[in-house]
């Protein structure tokens, strides 16, 4: 998954012989997932037609500050405002000399130059022109402006231009436009460069070859805790038993396991190099003492299976931690607050969240949880029922601010 999931993206075309690259553009955006809206200028409409990038985009394409709604004349009016308000980031590309001297100065006549100056996201432009004109003392300190005012310039690529001349003026490839936002992105992100452990799903412990103890988790708490850390730029190693959930995010490693054992084996092979650990596993206490080798037969008898304890892994974690940042997990169902704050200090967790199996909403195979965060302090932040892709960012917001202290 790209970073540029889910992101709106306003793409600004002008009147370059480059805007035909604006296809390729909005189809790699929309591969990335990103929801795309198209404003041209009234000339770029000559390089490509808004037909092809409304098809591409699935959206309409905006050129005018008006649109006829029907052969009678009924006029709509296209509002740059909300245009601008709308998008996460605004791409202008092709920029050409033209347009590139008319944000440095506020001119505004027409759209794309009217959300441009309305918008409040961040500006990325693409300069495209011949290789006199980049190279021009003006153009050169119209960029400067436009990089004061916080735009990003993608920088003009070499070779051959329309004119026929070879040199610096290319419009960037797409795929290199593409990239150079997702790093910049990346770039800004808190947990950039940081690695991120999380454990989720349940365990289960054979009994024989066919049955095992385990529990009702779906370890979706914690896929969507490693979805949030990979959106907030983490490295994100994923430690998962048995689940039905499913990610798909260059920035996380899944390593699945079975047992307690082998999650405990896996957690601690990556633990000693991770900035956050948090373990949102549903781990088994318990495991038989033995482990047949045989199915066992049903017969007519009561059968007695002797159990021990697994390894605790968050209190193993515990133990060992020196710079790390520990989140851990406490489902309860009576003396809710005074379970978990006993178990933050005697398993040496920075954070604990609290799930209680007596509030509606909360608990196993849900869409929903409802948690409680306690800090090292004992302070209480309580949250209510919401999605668990909501409750995975209040968590990571929290520790934000707890890890950044």
């Amino acid at each position: 998954m790209s970073v540029l999931s889910g992101k709106n993206i306003l793409l600004g075309v002008t009147a370059g012989i480059a805007a035909y690259k604006t296809t390729y553009l909005v189809r790699l955006f929309i591969k990335a997932g990103a929801h795309v809206k198209v404003v041209m200028t009234p000339a770029s409409k000559d390089f490509v037609t808004p037909l092809t990038l409304s098809t591409l985009s699935k959206n309409p394409v905006y050129s005018t500050f008006y649109d006829k709604e029907d052969e009678n004349e009924n006029e709509l009016w296209n509002n740059h405002v909300d245009l601008g308000l709308w998008a996460d980031f605004m791409v202008i590309a092709p920029a050409t000399a033209n347009t590139l001297s008319k944000m440095a100065n506020g001119i505004c006549d027409n759209l794309l130059l009217a959300v441009y100056l309305s918008s409040k996201c961040k500006v990325y432009f693409a300069p495209a022109m011949d290789l006199d004109m980049y190279k021009h003392t003006s153009t050169k300190e119209n960029i400067q402006k436009l990089e004061s005012f916080n735009n990003v310039m993608i920088p003009a690529e070499s070779g051959e231009l329309a004119s026929g001349l070879e040199g610096e003026g290319r419009m960037a490839e797409p795929e290199n436009i593409v990239n150079f936002i997702e790093n910049d992105i990346i770039s800004g992100l808190p947990l950039r460069n940081k690695k991120v452990l999380i454990t989720a799903g349940p365990t289960y412990e054979a009994i024989d070859p066919v049955r095992f103890i385990g529990n009702h988790s779906s370890g979706k708490m914690g896929f969507e805790l490693a979805k949030e850390a990979a959106i907030l730029g983490a490295n994100v190693i994923l430690i998962s038993g048995p689940s039905n959930e499913n990610v798909k995010n260059s920035l996380i490693k899944r390593i699945d396991v079975v047992s307690a054992e082998e999650m405990y084996n896996a957690v601690h092979e990556h633990y000693t190099t991770c900035d956050i650990a948090i373990s949102s596993a549903a781990v088994a206490d318990f495991k038989p003492s033995e482990v047949f080798t045989d199915k066992l037969k049903k017969k007519d008898v009561e059968l007695s299976i002797k159990l021990m304890p697994t390894k605790d892994i968050l209190a193993s974690l515990g133990k060992v931690k020196k710079n790390q940042f520990l989140v851990g997990f406490a489902l309860e169902t009576s003396n809710e607050l005074e379970n978990a704050k006993g178990k933050l200090k005697r398993k040496n967790l920075d954070l604990i969240v609290l799930n209680s199996l007596q509030d509606k909403g909360a608990g196993f195979k849900k869409e929903t949880n409802k948690v409680t965060l306690i800090d090292t302090s004992l302070n209480c932040l309580e949250f209510q029922t919401k999605s668990k892709t909501a409750v995975a960012k209040d968590i990571f917001n929290e520790i934000l601010k707890k890890y950044n202290a």
